[in-house]
């Protein structure tokens, strides 16, 4: 089981990539204002990632959850969903996944490992769910529909893709 913010069920949605949360966590938990963001404002946006986190929510593999959020965690300047997202990643004692620095920065404040979704592509080729040419174009489709990451982020994630890709 693990928690998720909404960036990395739009990213891996929009990639066509969201079984890969079922694949190795078996339970994703959103809260509230994640399913808010993503599912209602996405629906009203028709963005086809929304359907494909609201099919997850209908066959029982996400669940939502009412989460409130830790004192504190608002004096980071993070959004609603990222905060309850932090909050209840410490209620249920599992991990997160977050790709914002000001929440990945509130998170580790609250001592918290989080992860995103490079890590996620990563585990995936890690565990031979994905290819390393797969990988790559996953690389150029983030950033083809807006995923924002450092040059060196990218380079890194190329660097350790190549590193595992050679492993096998």
């Amino acid at each position: 089981m693990i928690v998720s913010n909404s960036t990395i069920l739009i990213y891996l949605g929009k990639l066509n990539r969201l079984s890969l949360l079922k694949t190795f966590f078996k339970k994703v938990v959103i809260p509230n204002a994640v399913f808010e963001e993503v599912v209602v404002q996405g629906k009203k946006g028709k963005y086809g990632d929304a359907l494909l986190v609201e099919q997850g929510i209908e066959e029982g593999w996400i669940k939502v959850k009412k989460s409130a959020v830790k004192a504190g965690l608002n004096d980071f300047g993070i959004d609603k969903g990222e905060a309850e997202a932090i909050s209840l990643s410490l209620d249920l004692k599992v991990p997160i996944l977050l790709d914002q620095t000001h929440a990945r920065i509130a998170a580790k404040a609250f001592g918290l490992k989080p992860r995103g979704t490079l890590f996620v592509l990563l585990k995936a080729l890690k565990q031979k769910a994905i290819s390393f040419d797969e990988f790559l174009e996953c690389l150029e489709k983030l950033i083809d529909v807006g995923f924002r990451m450092e040059q060196e982020v990218y380079l890194q994630a190329i660097k350790e893709a190549r590193k595992l890709h050679q492993e096998r």
